[in-house]
């Protein structure tokens, strides 16, 4: 003890960070600006990076925003996200759901892969990030544009997110996914499955590698050519340091995780509102 002591004393408190925030649109961006709040009040250096034609991404003087040029309109986001509203409210049948969420899906996926193109591309955008060595980047992978520059220039990322569709996140994460006991998005299944809803888990579970190839094909495509090597997006996801899911056992199932997962669920109902009588 008395040898560490004087080495203990030459240690220096934790010091604040630079952080990069690649958020996305939407609800997603609410329950991310409360932990850039609490980031900021602990001293942390914070730069979010957001498209020109943003819904509820807005500025603050939490952080400082910078953003970049897109080719689509606000309004033709608002109208993709009043669309994706609906089918998730819808009840339908199973097929004529999934099907609509596939084509939402696609329809957001080209959306969000031609906004980021324009940021990897965007040579005054990505010197300036070069240039500012941030100590990490805090992004939603449901868009995996902030992994993709993390990946380039060596930062370590931070994902906040519920989740990513057909278990990517887990199968990323290397986390045990089996199918007989997680139940699959859009089965309407429970955690407590009869033998006949674990066989149809299981063929979801069997067609969601066909899906997600065709929505997240442009992604996996931008993300070879900008970073010169073949890569998947499950690959790309592989990369992260810590996921923050916002995920609780209490609303959601009892599932395996790795230990750089940490589920934060609740967060996202920081601002509630009192309900009408």
């Amino acid at each position: 003890v008395a040898v560490l002591l004087p080495f203990l004393c030459c240690l220096s408190p934790a010091a604040a960070g630079k952080l990069l925030v690649i958020p996305m649109e939407g609800s997603h961006w609410l329950s991310m600006k409360e932990v850039l709040a609490e980031l900021s009040k602990r001293g942390h250096e914070i730069v979010v990076i957001a498209p020109d034609s943003k819904m509820l991404i807005d500025s603050s003087g939490m952080y400082e925003m910078k953003t970049y040029s897109v080719p689509f309109k606000k309004e033709e986001m608002e109208e993709l996200m009043r669309s994706l509203s609906a089918n998730s409210f819808s009840e339908e049948p199973f097929l004529m759901r999934f099907l609509n969420t596939w084509d939402n899906f696609r329809k957001s996926s080209a959306m969000f892969q031609a906004s980021c193109s324009s940021l990897l591309y965007n040579k005054e955008m990505m010197k300036y990030i070069e240039e500012s060595k941030f100590d990490a980047i805090f992004t939603d992978p449901l868009t995996p544009c902030g992994q993709i520059i993390a990946l380039h220039f060596s930062i370590p990322s931070v994902f906040f997110l519920r989740g990513v569709p057909c278990a990517i996140d887990i199968h990323a994460a290397q986390s045990p996914d089996p199918p007989s006991y997680v139940p699959r998005m859009f089965s309407l299944n429970t955690d407590h499955m009869t033998f006949p809803q674990r066989v149809r888990n299981f063929l979801i579970s069997l067609s969601e590698s066909f899906t997600c190839s065709m929505v997240f094909s442009s992604f996996e495509s931008l993300a070879s050519d900008f970073l010169q090597k073949p890569m998947t997006i499950t690959q790309l996801l592989s990369h992260g340091s810590i996921w923050l899911k916002r995920l609780d056992f209490v609303f959601d199932y009892p599932m395996p995780i790795m230990p750089n997962m940490i589920f934060i669920g609740g967060i996202n109902c920081g601002q509630k509102k009192p309900l009408s009588q």
